[in-house]
């Protein structure tokens, strides 16, 4: 080819000067740009999280934050879901570790991690600027319009994050933290995805894939002792997992606990791992986690852990936040907050020192006793008065305004009391265990929890002894007594209240409180005659003692028994005189006791409209006072009622609500009964 026949063509819009070429010999083109492909290996039998994979899926591209504690399974989901999305970022994927809880190198420098990535794109040593903050601009710059996915993992904090956030909205960035980085979410706009611990079948689901379903079928009990131990700590069951044998696995958490889930691997110590968490927080911080490892129960709320701790409940408060926020405690959507069981563990294990041990546990049981009692005066305002005097310094009482609040607060505070008692036990501390268990008596009764109340009045009866109020033990007797006799353990019973009878001595108060329960518990067996005697003698004690509420509870209760024993115009006068005494006092519990046996006398009198009604007043007070037990009665009278006037579709509606008041009462032998009633319709 000669030289005048070369040309060359211009396609397109030409700005500027144009000049031909001869002939081209070679072509020189750049190195292509790398496309880096840094995750790690998908993670091998990852089970479970449906919902956050798909929120992961539904986000991108954008900024996502992924908190939980550490070994909970933050980095498995991040990379699961990585590894399936990969092709939605053909620009590539970048990957670090920023070492955010190491302790030996502490958590990685962010220029360090963006010279990581220049690298991993492919730029050339020399056109690396030597500034920080000119390499963190270049990178920007080069991924600003790229589908590129960033997972930044383990990160301490939001400045070590945004250096590395892409300049552009193209990228998608997947971040993991154990601590809730609150300004990348309010000043980046990352959406946050909190992840919770394995549910019971997630768990068992990756110790099926771990161990084989074989071995699984094969130790069922084992299973299930280690997923309760581990209670979804994916690092907790990919270790117990890894060891083989869940039997002699189980058998080594047993005597180790949370030892046993320590590894010469210390990414793989459960431990390790929860102490890295631990020397990241503030001195503040440190003392409430160590606090609520010996917390009484399994949760408290700013009140309780302001008096723990001593510090006002403001401070307690921002404290538990900041707690939440390093995702060592968990808050709850009532404002209560808890800690993890291997978590708490952990906090048990490292302290605090015995002199603080002491006087935290002072103040924390001080805390549930006078709130206790306050909060029953308003349950039963005209009940007997308890002095405890003053609780320690440093104790914050939570405040509440009515009868409503107080029931509510010991349904959310029962197990913390259970607990405070068992505390006082374990300390010594005898009228503390009394005072517990008088406190809770009211509430007890009114929520029908039988076993508890037999629970706390014997742990009281081995402090009694040793309190100097003599009536404390004729207290005690008398009200295992009536412990007893719910759970119809009779013999017990009637045991417990002659032995009160006989230490009441001259005291008309003790007598009359003591034969009120004789009464009772020898209605129970069917002895009204007997009840009836003692019932009357109450009524006889009280007469005098210008206590209208107990004069007229003896009334309803001799009003019971004469209209049981067939004596129903006694029933009546007496009946309808309590419930002029509960009324002119504002007994509202009285005043429900009294309906019922008003309903119940009209009943036997074959007047079943007036029993109908009074029943149904008696269930609104009931329902008022928040007294389930008795309410469970007065549903199964009503549904009787119901029954002999010829009205089964009422009759069965009744003995059905009564049922499942029973059921949650575990009441069995109630329970059989209206079910017998409930099958015969």
């Amino acid at each position: 080819m000669t030289q005048e026949h070369v040309h060359n063509v211009v396609n397109g819009q030409v700005y500027g000067t144009v000049v031909q070429a001869g002939t081209i010999h070679q072509v020189v083109l750049p190195d292509p740009v790398p496309v880096p492909r840094q995750l790690p290996p998908d993670p091998a039998h990852f089970v479970g999280r449906a919902a956050e994979l798909a929120l992961l899926d539904d986000a991108a591209p954008a900024t996502v934050l992924i908190t939980a504690a550490g070994g909970s399974g933050k980095t498995w989901l991040a990379v699961r879901w990585a590894q399936g999305a990969a092709e939605r970022f053909p620009d590539g994927q970048l990957f670090v570790d920023l070492r955010g809880f190491s302790t030996d190198t502490g958590p990685m420098d962010p220029a360090v991690a963006v010279r990581g990535f220049l690298d991993a794109l492919g730029v050339a040593p020399g056109r690396i600027p030597a500034a920080p903050h000119a390499q963190a601009a270049l990178y920007r710059s080069l991924v600003a319009q790229r589908r590129i996915l960033v997972v930044l993992d383990n990160a301490a904090s939001t400045e070590q994050v945004v250096p590395l956030l892409p300049g552009g909205r193209a990228a998608t960035v997947v971040v993991t933290s154990r601590r809730t980085l609150t300004a990348l979410v309010s000043r980046h706009g990352a959406t946050q995805l909190h992840l919770d611990h394995l549910t019971a079948e997630e768990a068992h689901a990756l110790l099926t894939s771990r161990l084989g379903p074989a071995r699984v079928a094969a130790e069922p009990d084992a299973v299930a002792e280690l997923i309760g131990f581990c209670g979804g700590f994916a690092l907790a069951l990919g270790l117990v997992a890894a060891r083989g044998r869940p039997a002699d696995t189980a058998r080594e958490l047993r005597e180790l606990g949370l030892d046993g889930l320590d590894d010469e691997d210390p990414t793989a110590s459960l431990p390790t791992v929860l102490s890295w968490s631990y020397r990241a927080l503030g001195a503040e911080q440190r003392t409430m986690f160590l606090l609520l490892g010996i917390a009484p129960g399994p949760d408290l709320d700013q009140y309780a852990a302001a008096s723990i701790s001593g510090w006002p409940p403001p401070v307690a408060g921002r404290v538990l936040r900041e707690l939440t926020a390093a995702s060592l405690a968990q808050r709850d959507t009532h404002g209560r907050y808890r800690l993890h069981d291997l978590v708490r563990a952990y906090a048990l294990a490292q302290g605090p020192a015995a002199p603080e041990r002491t006087a935290a546990l002072r103040r924390a049981v001080d805390f549930y006793l006078h709130t206790a009692r306050a909060t029953d005066h308003l349950l039963e305002p005209g009940g007997h008065s308890l002095d405890l005097g003053r609780p320690a310094p440093g104790v914050h009482l939570r405040p509440l305004a009515d009868a409503d609040t107080a029931l509510a607060w010991f349904d959310t505070e029962h197990q913390n009391l259970l607990a405070a008692q068992r505390i006082a036990v374990e300390q010594g501390w005898h009228a503390d265990v009394w005072r517990l268990a008088w406190g809770l008596y009211t509430f007890h009764h009114r929520r029908g929890h039988r076993h508890d109340d037999l629970a706390v009045w014997q742990a009281a009866l081995v402090s009694a002894p040793h309190l100097p109020d003599p009536t404390a033990l004729a207290r005690t007797h008398r009200y295992l007594g009536r412990a007893h006799t719910a759970l119809d353990r009779h013999e017990e019973a009637v045991r417990h209240l002659e032995h009160a009878l006989d230490l009441a001595g001259d005291d008309r108060t003790a007598q009359g409180n003591t034969h009120q329960m004789l009464a009772w518990s020898w209605g129970r067996q069917g002895e009204d005659q007997r009840a009836l005697d003692h019932a009357r003698r109450a009524l006889a004690a009280f007469r005098g003692l210008d206590q209208p509420v107990w004069e007229a509870e003896a009334l309803n209760d001799v009003g019971w028994f004469a209209a049981r024993t067939g004596d129903l115009d006694a029933a009546l006068t007496h009946c309808q005189a309590a419930l002029d005494l509960h009324r002119a006092h504002r007994n509202a519990d009285g005043e429900a006791a009294t309906l019922d046996s008003l309903g119940h006398v009209h009943h036997r009198a074959g007047r079943p409209r007036q029993a109908v009604d009074h029943y149904r007043q008696a269930l609104t007070r009931y329902q008022q006072a928040g007294n389930d037990y008795q309410r469970a009665d007065t549903l199964e009278a009503l549904g009787d009622t119901h029954a002999e006037a010829g009205d089964p579709d009422q009759a069965a509606a009744a003995w059905r609500a009564a049922a499942e008041l029973y059921e949650s009462q575990a009441r069995e032998a109630d329970l059989t009964r209206v079910r017998t009633r409930l099958g015969d319709r």
